[in-house]
């Protein structure tokens, strides 16, 4: 979850919360103008929401393949014109917004490839000129975006709307570079206090947003982890006290086989293969039980890792491994003591 590309750049990804549309459609552009101008700054966009935060909703009717508007729920993004550059979410078919068409803020509209699919198209390219309504904007869809995660990996992406629409803004997107980022956020933070006094200073990295999103898996590996350890200790408590156990009971047998002329290599393996037996079987039978329990735990994840059958060998043979240092110990001990003792406790 960690290690799989999201479809867009996260990293010195700094968002700041004003939740306040109405200010940012009056001083956004002051604001963004501003934060550009500091030195570790690279680039600053506005938005309503970003990935990871959750989208808003909007009763849509986009075009679809049979020529008809099919209504749907679909997510909504009002974002700035350098959005996509700045997050560095292609473009696959169309264009992006752009200043130099002034019915790019009125009249049009991107989506991603899952809307695409959702309308029965097979390329993105037939959606390109299309017509949609939404809310108070009727168009033309210019161009689709490919697909970014904008949830956690349990969820399947989602069909999403993309607008100009500055009304909407309540975030700012700042891309710092990763040179002295403590000093960029701090001069931030005091360009915020002298632009906007009156609201706090409300913050977050899109980066540690998506960490935060499995902090539940992490602590289940974490608790996975300490109680398999204590149960591989209680398992190996209990080898010890069978071994020991077995030993004494076969004292006179591991002197008899020494007078006679057994090595101490033969003896340990006598000792040691039925408890190495037992834990081969034990194997044998919680593998699958195993594999069945995980392959039910991926399916929560829409997108998820594959469960490679290499995993239980391995894992046999670390469990036999543990076994046998456990017993070894012991069964060495035995197999090299004195035959004349041995025979004498008897």
């Amino acid at each position: 979850m960690r290690q799989q590309s999201l479809g867009f750049s996260k990293d010195q990804m700094l968002i700041l919360n004003l939740n306040d549309p109405q200010y940012m459609a009056r001083h956004g552009a002051t604001l963004k103008a501003q934060f550009s101008k500091i030195p570790g700054v690279e680039s600053v966009t506005e938005s309503s929401t970003v990935p990871g935060s959750g989208s808003m909703g909007a009763y849509t009717h986009l075009e679809n393949q049979k020529g008809e508007l099919q209504a749907s729920n679909i997510s909504l993004y009002s974002i700035d014109y350098n959005f996509f550059d700045q997050y560095q979410i292609p473009i696959i078919a169309g264009r992006s917004f752009s200043t130099k068409f002034s019915t790019d803020s009125t009249q049009a509209l991107l989506v991603n490839e899952a809307a695409v699919r959702s309308l029965g198209y097979t390329s993105p390219e037939q959606i390109i000129g299309k017509k949609f309504d939404q809310w108070d904007r009727k168009g033309m869809i210019i161009g689709v975006v490919k697909n970014f995660h904008d949830a956690s990996l349990r969820d399947e992406i989602s069909p999403a709307t993309f607008r100009i629409n500055p009304k909407e803004f309540q975030q700012i997107s700042i891309k710092i570079k990763a040179q002295h980022i403590p000093e960029t956020l701090a001069a931030v933070e005091q360009l915020w206090k002298q632009a906007v006094p009156e609201r706090p200073f409300d913050y977050f990295f899109i980066d540690q947003s998506f960490n935060d999103k499995y902090k539940g898996e992490e602590q289940f590996g974490k608790l996975f982890i300490y109680f398999a350890s204590i149960a591989i200790f209680i398992a190996c408590l209990g080898l010890i006290g069978l071994t020991s156990y077995a030993t004494f009971q076969r004292t006179k047998e591991i002197g008899v086989r020494k007078v006679l002329g057994a090595s101490a290599w033969q003896v340990t393996t006598l000792l040691s293969k039925d408890f190495l037996k037992l834990v081969f079987i034990a194997v044998l039978i919680a593998s699958p039980i195993a594999w069945y329990a995980m392959t039910r735990w991926l399916e929560d994840f829409h997108y998820r890792a594959a469960m490679p059958i290499w995993v239980f060998p391995l894992a046999g043979l670390l469990a036999l491994g543990i076994a046998l240092v456990t017993v070894s110990s012991l069964t060495i001990k035995a197999a090299t003591a004195n035959p004349v003792k041995s025979l004498k406790t008897e």
